[in-house]
């Protein structure tokens, strides 16, 4: 991890496919980090570069040369004290269906999880209901302002328009456009 870059350099790849990357720290955890840092060095002394980021020791970390003893374990317990649910994986999907979310690029997603495939991709995003709808309702066109007069609901001629069945029309396969009337 290079605070001063912002980055976390991610060894070799637990498949063939795959393979190391340098993922970028946002800023939320780059200032968890940098507060990590400090404590870290109050705690240890100058940092070494062959120190592990997580250290070993229980239940306070006392070995800085050896890493902690599973991830599962340090899971579990931040898991417990922070009143969540949830194994560590259920993390990465989170992530990468958060990245989707939020516009991300395919191939920008691939390169932060470290996917070499599409397929994979699909198989851990997990577009959630609300973002589906949000997406489909920005393309909605907008009125623009001053399109037409504004009146008030007491207005004869509003009543009166209010009345009517809502029209528009869509194109059909032919290229006609068909009136549509909705009561």
């Amino acid at each position: 991890m290079d605070l001063l870059k912002a980055v976390v350099t991610v060894g070799a790849s637990k498949t063939e496919a795959g393979e190391g990357r340098t993922i970028p720290l946002n800023s939320a955890l780059l200032e968890v980090m940098t507060e990590y840092a400090k404590w870290f060095t109050e705690r240890f002394g100058a940092i070494q570069p062959q120190w592990y980021v997580f250290p070993f020791g229980k239940p306070r970390p006392n070995d800085p040369a050896r890493p902690m003893v599973t991830l599962k374990t340090s899971w579990s317990n931040v898991r417990k004290k922070a009143g969540v649910s949830g194994r560590w994986h259920d993390n990465r999907h989170t992530l990468i269906t958060d990245l989707a979310e939020t516009g991300a690029a395919e191939e920008t997603i691939r390169d932060i999880a470290g996917h070499v495939s599409k397929r994979m991709l699909k198989h851990y995003s997990h577009i959630r209901m609300e973002a589906k709808r949000k997406a489909l309702e920005a393309i909605i066109p907008k009125p623009l302002k001053n399109d037409a007069p504004q009146r008030h609901s007491d207005d004869p001629q509003t009543k009166a328009e209010s009345t009517k069945p809502f029209r528009w029309s869509y194109t059909d396969t032919r290229r006609r456009t068909q009136p549509v009337v909705m009561k």
